[in-house]
């Protein structure tokens, strides 16, 4: 087997496992979406604090409960990058969805994440979400902005 037919196969599970995991966190299946995580994952997230550090399901499974119904998603821009035993992937992010207030959300995000390959699984090692602010001193994040 070839080094470009290694890595296809590599993307393939790569995309695969994400794919799975997306369908957990749509669901709002905790347990799941973090199956597909490292125990000593880093997380940036969207929300506070400034890291998340391992696996907590109590938090996750807190968020998935302010929100009414499945969480959907759409990726554009997306690009995977494989070498041996290590990846990342980058793309924009679209979350949308009813909070249990009755909000609807509709938030394109940037995102990143880190892979890493143990025990022959991928799983998402690091992960990055961010949104753009204003640069005009007010600090203000643009929710709005679209691909």
């Amino acid at each position: 087997m070839n080094d470009e037919t290694k890595v296809r196969i590599e993307e393939e599970a790569i995309i695969a496992m994400l794919m799975m995991r997306a369908r957990a966190l749509g669901e709002k299946n905790a347990e799941e979406a973090l199956s597909y995580e490292a125990e000593d994952s880093v997380e940036f997230s969207l929300a506070p604090p400034l890291a998340f550090y391992g696996r907590d399901e109590a938090s996750l499974r807190a968020w998935f409960d302010t929100w009414d119904g499945p969480i959907g998603g759409e990726v554009r821009d997306a690009k995977l990058t494989v070498g041996g035993d290590v990846a990342f992937w980058s793309g924009l992010m679209r979350m949308t969805g009813t909070k249990t207030d009755g909000t609807e959300v509709d938030l394109w995000f940037r995102q990143t994440l880190g892979l890493v390959k143990r025990d022959g699984k991928w799983i998402v090692a690091h992960q990055h979400a961010s949104v753009p602010f204003a640069m005009d001193g007010s600090g203000r994040a643009l929710l709005d902005l679209q691909p």
